[in-house]
C-alpha cells in the first residue's frame, strides 16, 4: 500500500474490543526503540565521551602511524618546491619559516584538530560527515525517502527555545529545504570535494615515496631518473600490496617507525638551529611574513602554493576521524607531531640561511642533515614516505563507503579489517585502482615539481569547501553565536581563497590534472545518483495503489507456495510496480511475503533494535507485510541467513505488538518493531477484572510522530505503558500467526531480487541519453550485484526484470 513520504493523514484508532476473558493486568515496560532513542540524551559521537585513557592512548598511538607519517614528512619537500629558483634575500628564508609557522597552526592546529573535529557525524568526519550532519537537520537529500521515523533515530528532532540562534538555523533550514539549487549546490560541493580526495590519495603516495628516493642522489650521483622512478614504482607496489592486512596491523607496524622519525627529525632540527643560526626563533615574529611579500611581491604571493604543502593531509586526518577518536588525535598531534615538524622546518631554515647558493636547495632536508646519519633518516625517510600514503588511501576507502550510501557511485566490495573499530575497511577494487593511478602517475610525470603543483589543488579546494560546510553547521546544528560564524567565515575564508588563486595562478603547470580526474570521477557520480534519483521516483510515481494490492492477492488463479519470500526493493513508501509485472509472468506467491527496502540514513550507525519499520499490506489475511530496514553509512549489512534471522524475530514482535498496542483499524503509517522483553505485575491492578484499557492510555491523534511523541509524554510521567486487554481468540489469532510465520521460514526462504533496466526517453536529448543509455548501463553491467551485497546463496535467488523508461 503507497504512503506519503514519513506522513500520513489517516486518523489512528484506539483499541476498543470486548474482554470477555478477565486477565490479571501487567505493567509492561514499553521498549519500543524509538521511545528509548527519543527519551535518551543526544550524544556527540560514539569517540565522545566514553573513551578510556588506555584506550586513548592506545588510539594515540596508532594515529601515530596512519594520519601523521603524512605530515611529518613535508618537510623533505617544501623548502626545495618553494624555493626551486633560487633564496633572494637571506630573510626570505624566515618570511617562508614564519608563513609555514603560522599556517599550519592556523589551519591544522586550529581550523581542524580544535575546531573542525568537533563538527562529525556520531565519530565520523570528513566532507562527507558533514553532509550527513547537514542532512540530519535539514532535507536536503535528493532522493525522496525521508520518514517522520528518521528523525527520531537520527536525534535531529529537538525542542529548542525561540531565540536568535534558533531562529537562523531555522532560517538555514528554510532555504536548504526549499530551494532546490541550494541542494544541488551543496551535493555538487560535498562530491567535488570528494573527487578531489580521491584524486589526492592518487598523488600523495608519488610525491611522498618520490621524494624519498630522490635522496639517494645525494650519496649516488650517477643514479638516473628513471632508476629513481622504477625503484618507487616498486615500493608503491608492495605499499599497495599490505593494504588487505587492515588498518589496526598496519597502524600497530608503522605506528613506531614514524615515531623514531618525528624524533630524529626534531633531534636534527635542533641540532641544526644550535649549528649554524639559533637567530632563526625570530621568525615567530609575523612582521617577517610583511617583509616577505613587500620584497618579492607577485612572486612571493605565488609561493603560497607551495607553502601550504606543510599541512597538506590535514584534510584527510579529519576525513579519517572514523578510524580513531577526537581526544587520541588532539594529544598526539599536541604534544608529538607538532614540535617534531616545526623543529624540523626551523632546522632547515637556520641551514638554508647559511646555504643559500642553488645546489643546497633542491635536497635541503637531507643536506642539512649530518654526514653520519645520513642512511639511518634516508631509511626511516623513505619508510615513513610510504607510510605517508596511509592517512590518504584510508580516506579514499572510508569516502567511497559514503558514497556507496548515498548511491552516488557503482557497487563495490567493502570489507571490514577489525571486529572492534567499524571505521576499518578494505575496498579491493579501490585500492587496485589507486595503486595502477599512481604507478602511471609516477612513471608518466617522473618528478616531484608537476606532482606538487597537481597535488596543492586538491588541498585548497578542500579546504574551502570545508569552511563553506563548517559555516553551515555553526549555524544550523551548533547554533553558535553569529559573531563567532563570522569571525570563523571571514579568517579562513579570506586566507584560503587567498591560497587557492595562487595556486590556479599555475594552473597549466599541475592543478588540471587532478581537476580532469575529479571531472571524471564527478561524471560517475553525478551519471549514476542522477539515474538512482529518476528510477526511485518513476516507482514512486507508479506506485501499486491499495485496492491494485487486494485485488492482486484475492485473484482466483493466484497460488500460494509454501514459503517465505523476501522481495527487494528500493521504493520505501509503497509496493512497487514490478510485483504486480511478477504477478503476470508467474500468477504464483508465498505464503508469507515481505517487500524488504535496504534504506541508509544519514548517520553512522543504527542499533539493531531501531533497524526495522514494518507495515502489514492488506487484507491482512494474505501476510504481506513491508519492512525497511535501515543503517548507517558505517554499518555492514548481514550475511542473508544472519539478516533473516533477525527481520523474522522483529515481525514477530511487530504481528504481536499490532493487536497489543493498536487497533483492530489497519494502520496508515510505517509501524515500527516494538520489542517487549519484560513484564513486571503492578499490585495496584492485581484483582481479577480490573485494568486499563486502551482508551485510558491513548487517544486519537493524526501521525505516527505525535503518538510516539504522546507516549514519550507518558512514560514521562507514569514510567510504563500498559498494554490493551484483549479476549482469548484474539490471542490464539496472535500466536497463531506467529507460528505460521515461523513454519514458512521452516519450509525456506526465497530472495526475490528485483532488477531494473532504465533507458532514457525516446525524444530525450541527446547528453541524457549518452549518460543513461551508455555510461549508466555500462557500469551497471560491470559493478558489484545485488545478490553479491546481500550475501543472497544462488540456489535461494529469484531475479525479477523489468524496463522503465526515464
Amino acid at each position: 500500500m503507497a504512503m506519503s513520504s514519513g506522513r500520513s493523514n489517516q486518523e489512528i484508532v484506539p483499541y476498543s474490543g470486548d474482554l470477555e476473558v478477565p486477565v490479571q493486568p501487567v505493567d509492561v515496560q514499553r521498549q519500543d526503540s524509538l521511545y528509548l532513542d527519543a527519551t535518551r540524551p543526544a550524544h556527540g559521537g560514539h569517540h565522545a565521551g566514553r573513551d578510556s585513557w588506555l584506550r586513548t592512548l592506545r588510539l594515540g598511538f596508532q594515529c601515530v602511524g596512519i594520519l601523521y607519517a603524512d605530515l611529518g614528512t613535508s618537510p623533505l619537500y617544501v623548502y626545495s618546491n618553494t624555493f626551486k629558483y633560487g633564496i633572494g634575500h637571506e630573510d626570505d628564508v624566515l618570511g617562508v619559516l614564519s608563513l609555514i609557522i603560522y599556517s599550519f597552526l592556523l589551519f591544522a592546529l586550529i581550523k581542524i584538530i580544535f575546531i573542525a573535529l568537533y563538527a562529525n557525524d556520531d565519530g565520523e568526519g570528513g566532507t562527507f560527515a558533514l553532509y550527513s550532519l547537514i542532512s540530519r537537520y535539514a532535507r536536503v537529500a535528493l532522493i525522496p525517502n525521508q520518514q517522520a521515523e528518521d528523525e527520531l533515530v537520527s536525534s535531529s528532532s529537538r525542542h529548542r527555545k525561540p531565540s536568535a540562534p534558533f531562529r537562523r538555523a531555522q532560517w538555514m533550514k528554510n532555504l536548504l529545504e526549499a530551494s532546490k539549487p541550494a541542494k544541488l549546490t551543496l551535493f555538487f560541493l560535498t562530491i567535488f570535494a570528494t573527487a578531489l580526495a580521491i584524486s589526492d590519495s592518487i598523488l600523495t603516495p608519488s610525491i611522498s615515496v618520490l621524494s624519498a628516493v630522490n635522496g639517494l642522489k645525494l650519496r649516488s650521483p650517477n643514479l638516473t631518473t628513471d632508476q629513481v622512478v622504477w625503484i618507487t614504482v616498486g615500493i608503491l607496489v608492495a605499499f599497495f600490496a599490505v593494504q588487505h592486512l587492515g588498518t589496526v596491523k598496519i597502524g600497530y607496524t608503522f605506528a613506531p617507525i614514524v615515531v623514531i622519525w618525528l624524533l630524529l627529525i626534531s633531534g636534527i632540527g635542533i641540532y641544526d638551529l644550535i649549528k649554524y643560526d639559533v637567530g632563526t626563533l625570530k621568525a615567530f615574529n609575523p612582521k617577517y611574513i610583511i617583509d616577505y611579500f613587500r620584497r618579492n611581491k607577485k612572486k612571493g604571493w605565488v609561493s603560497l602554493g607551495e607553502i601550504l604543502l606543510c599541512f597538506t593531509g590535514t584534510e584527510a586526518l579529519y576525513a579519517d576521524l572514523g578510524y580513531f577518536s577526537i581526544k587520541s588525535i588532539q594529544l598526539s598531534f599536541s604534544f608529538g607531531l607538532l614540535p617534531s615538524v616545526l623543529l624540523s622546518y626551523i632546522g632547515q631554515a637556520a641551514y638554508l640561511r647559511k646555504h643559500m647558493d642553488m645546489q643546497y636547495v633542491p635536497n635541503a632536508f637531507f643536506n642539512s642533515i649530518p654526514s653520519t646519519l645520513f642512511w639511518p633518516t634516508f631509511v626511516l625517510a623513505l619508510t615513513t614516505s610510504v607510510i605517508g600514503s596511509q592517512a590518504m588511501v584510508s580516506c579514499a576507502f572510508a569516502t567511497m563507503s559514503h558514497l556507496q550510501t548515498l548511491s552516488c557511485f557503482p557497487r563495490v566490495k567493502i570489507l571490514h579489517t577489525s571486529s572492534r573499530y567499524s571505521g576499518h575497511l578494505y575496498i579491493p577494487e579501490v585500492n587496485f585502482f589507486l595503486c595502477v593511478a599512481s604507478v602511471i602517475v609516477t612513471i608518466s610525470f617522473r618528478t616531484t615539481g608537476f606532482i606538487a603543483k597537481a597535488h596543492e589543488i586538491c588541498v585548497a579546494l578542500v579546504m574551502v569547501i570545508t569552511t563553506l560546510l563548517m559555516t553551515i553547521v555553526m549555524l544550523l546544528v551548533w547554533k553558535v553565536n553569529i559573531l563567532w560564524i563570522a569571525l570563523f567565515f571571514a579568517v579562513f575564508m579570506s586566507t584560503e581563497t587567498i591560497y587557492l588563486s595562487a595556486v590556479l595562478y599555475k594552473f597549466t603547470q599541475g592543478p588540471y590534472f587532478p581537476l580532469a580526474m575529479s571531472a571524471v570521477l564527478m561524471v560517475i557520480m553525478m551519471v549514476w545518483h542522477y539515474v538512482h534519483v529518476k528510477r526511485y521516483k518513476y516507482e514512486l510515481q507508479h506506485t501499486v495503489s491499495p485496492d491494485e494490492v487486494k485485488t492482486l492477492l484475492e485473484r482466483h488463479d493466484l497460488k500460494r507456495v509454501p514459503g517465505l519470500g523476501l522481495f527487494y526493493t528500493e521504493l520505501v513508501q509503497g509496493i512497487p510496480p514490478i510485483f504486480p509485472h511478477l504477478i503476470e509472468k508467474i500468477p504464483t506467491v508465498h505464503s508469507v511475503i515481505v517487500f524488504i527496502s535496504v534504506k541508509h540514513l544519514p548517520i553512522p550507525h543504527v542499533d539493531v533494535s531501531e533497524r526495522f519499520l514494518f507495515r502489514q499490506v492488506e487484507p491482512k489475511e494474505s501476510m504481506v507485510f513491508r519492512c525497511v530496514a535501515r543503517y548507517g553509512y558505517r554499518d555492514t549489512l548481514e550475511a542473508a541467513n544472519d539478516f533473516v534471522a533477525t527481520l523474522v524475530e522483529y515481525l514477530q514482535y511487530y504481528v504481536r505488538d499490532l493487536s497489543l498496542y493498536c487497533t483492530a483499524e489497519p494502520l496508515r503509517t510505517s509501524y515500527p518493531s516494538i520489542r517487549i522483553d519484560s513484564f513486571s505485575w503492578d499490585k495496584k491492578h492485581s484483582g481479577h477484572g480490573s485494568g486499563i484499557h486502551a482508551e485510558e492510555m491513548l487517544t486519537p491523534i493524526q501521525s505516527f510522530s505525535e503518538l510516539t511523541m504522546h507516549q514519550v509524554g507518558m512514560s514521562s510521567r507514569l514510567g510504563i505503558f500498559q498494554p490493551a486487554k484483549m479476549n482469548l481468540e484474539e490471542m490464539l489469532r496472535i500466536e497463531e500467526d506467529q507460528k505460521l510465520i515461523q513454519r514458512e521460514v521452516d519450509n525456506g526462504v526465497v530472495y526475490i531480487l528485483g532488477e531494473t533496466e532504465v533507458v532514457a526517453k525516446p525524444h530525450s536529448n541527446l547528453i541524457k541519453k549518452i549518460a543513461v543509455n551508455y555510461i549508466f548501463n555500462f557500469l551497471r553491467k560491470n559493478s558489484r550485484k545485488g545478490e553479491k551485497m546481500f550475501s543472497i546463496p544462488r540456489g535461494k535467488l529469484l531475479k525479477v526484470c523489468i524496463a522503465y523508461e526515464i
